[in-house]
């Protein structure tokens, strides 16, 4: 990612900050307009161009999106567009990020999307067939968007809902996975905490998990929240994942690390 986008994403960022109210209309014609800048490389170039003037773009967005967004998705938009971006590309990216971060302000700060979409990962990936079925490049965004409402239909938070749909109908080359645990992050980090996945041989209990949790937050000095994974193959200990940072205690990796000092 270049400057020129990280400076772009923060400044969005602030945008939605500043912006009125925020609902789920919002959210969802932001990835509407995304999905459809993706599928035009002509109005991708055009938004995207440090040379075009933010008035000539904004004056396109409003031009496309008009009659198919709200004005507080439009105002986003516009302000996205007036930035500079490193790639055509990365204003894709800077429009998922904002209908993100609009979830996770439309469903409000104690919202459970980001467990929720945790848990739907772990679904996909308990199931190879749905998984392939997801991340197919075969496969049509359409199908695939009316498999995970079936899944997620009142069991899941509308906004989680539409997260989950503008996934797996452009993926961007991803992996669905890398999909979910990004856009987690992302939410996470619009409400103000951050995500620590703790992998572990058996179950551990709630005041471990308080206890786990309260050291992270004491190491990171940020809220943080816990989700567990359980895998008994790491046979003992704890791996711990907070965004890219990983923190393997666990024994298998002990006994597979000694293996090597002894072959060596």
């Amino acid at each position: 990612m270049g400057s020129a986008t990280r400076e772009a994403l923060a400044a969005g960022t602030q945008a939605l900050d500043a912006a009125g109210s925020i609902d789920l209309k919002t959210v969802t014609d932001l990835f509407a307009a995304g999905r459809a800048v993706g599928n035009s490389a002509q109005l991708r170039a055009l938004l995207s161009d440090p040379s075009a003037e933010a008035a000539l773009k904004a004056a396109a967005v409003d031009q496309v999106f008009g009659k198919a967004v709200g004005e507080s998705a439009r105002a986003l938009l516009r302000q996205a567009v007036s930035q500079r971006w490193s790639s055509p590309e990365d204003l894709l990216e800077g429009i998922e990020d904002l209908g993100l971060r609009a979830a996770a302000v439309s469903a409000g700060a104690e919202a459970t999307i980001t467990s929720e979409l945790f848990e739907f990962g772990r679904i996909v990936a308990s199931d190879a067939e749905l998984e392939l079925a997801l991340g197919s490049k075969l496969g049509k965004p359409s199908e695939k968007v009316a498999v995970t409402a079936k899944l997620l239909q009142g069991k899941a938070l509308p906004e989680t809902i539409a997260i989950v749909e503008q996934l797996v109908a452009q993926p961007r080359g991803r992996r669905i996975r890398e999909l979910l645990r990004t856009a987690a992050a992302t939410v996470a980090d619009q409400q103000g905490f951050s995500i620590a996945t703790v992998t572990s041989a058996l179950p551990l209990s709630a005041a471990q998990v308080e206890r786990v949790a309260a050291g992270l937050t004491a190491q990171y000095g940020r809220s943080l929240r816990v989700n567990q994974i359980v895998d008994p193959s790491i046979i003992g200990g704890l791996r711990v994942q907070i965004g890219d940072d990983v923190f393997d205690g666990s024994v298998s990796t002990r006994l597979s690390e000694l293996r090597l000092q002894l072959a060596g």
